[in-house]
């Protein structure tokens, strides 16, 4: 494998990107030939779009279009309406798949490997009309109807802004484009909003079904040390270090804040470097958040719960939420029918394996012919995504569960 000298910062964001987002897996980032299956090239610029990048270069058909949320940001969505070897032989029309990606990483990150291997191509060449979301912040969603990202108010926001505005615009808009129902899939922080937000009974006219890979709804028992000792740091003295704006991974701040991470008793960032591919970081460079975003997570870290954001004192609490506490959200109100499929690896240290154990707790009076598990006992955080072999484990899974639906 061949590694990469990274300046200090370059190394510091890749800590953080792969510590947060993909966390490596040695089993699958070498002795079996690297996650990646697609160009051993340079990557293909960005400018014009994510279809243009990694879409049409294979032979799909692929839309860009864009979605305003009721707090005003400018979303960037990527259509692939069919695929490439025809699809849906049927003729009947595609049932619409929207998919998620987690935090620090936008819709690219389901396209890293090749057609034959990447989510969203299998989905299509099997007849689904398939729609991939970005989050505000990323880097085709930095727009807004009034702000502008050098604006702190531009980053007032944690993912309780993406249960609550993101996902249903772009529920919103694909259901308005198809007139059907949705299946989801998210992945990591992914998984995290759609279940937030199905517990609320949004998008419940909408949905079809879910899949959730890797899921992080709790993090009480995430098992890197970086990744712990980040979380205590973000609940605390970060916001001095920001304020209440971007978290840049690739920013001076953050390579400063990163340092004194690697620093810590028992961390160890450069270990961590020596199992990443240059392909990672080079074609899916870490992805900004919002600091407020970042803080959340860790509060979902340090206290166990799934839990709106915390202000940090009763009294804004309560000027928010009208309780000195921030209201838990109910992941056992999931309408009980909906059909869900959660696949979770035994060698995540994001999603750990009693995490998903609490989370599948919640799920305990669902109805059982609804719910469908599946455990991969050598499955990583980022092999749900970039996994070469995803394809026959997962992907086949998936595809399977939604035709059931149908």
């Amino acid at each position: 494998m061949q590694v990469m000298a990274f300046s200090p910062t370059g190394l510091l964001s890749l800590v953080v990107f792969m510590v947060l987002v993909v966390e490596p897996h040695p089993a699958y980032g070498s002795s079996r030939g690297g996650w990646f299956g697609r160009n051993q090239g340079a990557a293909t610029p960005l400018v014009n779009g994510i279809c243009a990048a990694s879409v049409t270069i294979h032979g799909y058909k692929c839309e860009e279009h864009q979605v305003k949320t009721q707090d005003g940001y400018i979303l960037s969505m990527q259509r692939i309406p069919e695929g490439r070897i025809g699809g849906n032989s049927s003729g009947n029309k595609k049932q619409p798949v929207l998919i998620q990606h987690g935090v620090l990483v936008d819709g690219m990150t389901w396209l890293l490997n090749s057609p034959q291997q990447n989510l969203p191509m299998i989905l299509a060449d099997n007849g689904f009309d398939v729609w991939l979301a970005n989050t505000r912040g990323t880097r085709f969603c930095r727009h807004h109807v009034s702000l502008h990202p050098s604006q702190p108010e531009f980053w007032d926001w944690s993912w309780d802004e993406l249960v609550s505005y993101d996902l249903p615009a772009v529920f919103d808009f694909v259901f308005n484009h198809t007139a059907q129902k949705i299946h989801y899939i998210g992945h990591s922080l992914g998984t995290l909003i759609g279940l937030a937000s199905f517990s609320e009974g949004h998008q419940e006219d909408q949905l079809k079904s879910a899949a959730f890979l890797s899921p992080i709804a709790y993090l009480t028992h995430m098992k890197t040390a970086l990744g712990v000792v980040a979380a205590r740091a973000f609940v605390g003295e970060i916001t001095t270090l920001f304020g209440v704006a971007e978290f840049n991974p690739k920013g001076q701040q953050a390579s400063i804040f990163l340092k004194a991470l690697c620093n810590y008793p028992g961390v160890d960032c450069y270990d961590l470097v020596t199992a990443i591919t240059v392909d990672l970081f080079l074609q899916n460079e870490p992805q900004s958040t919002a600091t407020k975003n970042m803080v959340h997570l860790a509060q979902t870290v340090r206290d166990g719960v799934i839990a709106k954001y915390n202000y940090g004192r009763p009294d804004y609490n309560l000027m928010h939420y009208g309780e000195a506490r921030p209201p838990i959200y109910n992941i056992s109100n999931i309408p009980k029918d909906l059909p869900i499929f959660i696949s979770y690896g035994g060698q995540d240290a994001l999603s750990d394996v009693e995490d998903v154990g609490q989370l599948l707790d919640n799920l305990k009076y669902h109805d059982v012919n609804k719910l469908s598990i599946q455990y991969i006992k050598d499955y990583a955080h980022a092999d749900f995504i970039m996994g070469v072999n995803a394809k026959d484990i997962v992907y086949n899974q998936v595809v399977s569960f939604f035709k059931n639906q149908q």
